[in-house]
């Protein structure tokens, strides 16, 4: 592949939010849904990925603000979620990966994967899953599922857990990746 950015038509010191723009556009045009061609549409795709990974890689990936502080402390019941506090240290990966579902059928096997991984602590179906991660990843895991031209991007952040550093996001990202991988979608 060439490079990502001039695939997207940009230059080389966009943000993540003009790869995500640039993509939304292009696939406006270029997704199969809109009359263009599947292999094209691939390519946006995966010029975005590139893209976003270097951002990452290069430190200037999305920011993403502290939430406000609060007293919390962890969750006592399944509908609590992840104090605030937890979300001021958090890691993004955005966008993790995309998933070829819409989001209803996403989150399902995304609550499915999350039986494997660790224990849900909060969700909102379809668009947002909190997961407190079991052993070897012991973090919580935030992800925000959103519609994209007839598949969803799943969006990842991660936080420390009971003061243990978080593990590599791209490592969290991959165990999800690969759980999904391994359910049967035609059950779903």
């Amino acid at each position: 592949m060439s490079d990502p950015f001039t695939e997207l038509g940009l230059a080389a010191d966009a943000s993540a939010a003009d790869v995500r723009r640039a993509r939304r556009e292009l696939a406006k045009s270029m997704h199969p849904d809109a009359g263009g061609d599947a292999d094209d549409m691939r390519r946006v795709n995966a010029a975005a990925a590139a893209a976003l990974r270097r951002l990452a890689d290069d430190g200037a990936g999305p920011t993403v603000a502290p939430s406000p502080t609060s007293a919390g402390t962890a969750p006592t019941s399944q509908a609590a979620g992840a104090p605030d506090d937890v979300w001021r240290n958090r890691r993004r990966d955005a966008p993790s990966f995309t998933v070829e579902a819409l989001p209803v059928e996403t989150f399902e096997a995304l609550l499915l994967a999350a039986a494997e991984l660790g224990e849900v602590v909060d969700d909102d179906p379809p668009y947002e899953l909190q997961v407190l991660l079991a052993a070897p990843f012991a973090c919580w895991c935030r992800l925000d599922v959103v519609p994209d031209a007839g598949a969803s991007t799943v969006s990842l952040s991660i936080a420390p857990a009971d003061g243990a550093p978080p593990p590599a996001i791209e490592q969290v990202r991959n165990a999800w990746i690969d759980s999904l991988n391994r359910l049967d979608w035609s059950q779903l």
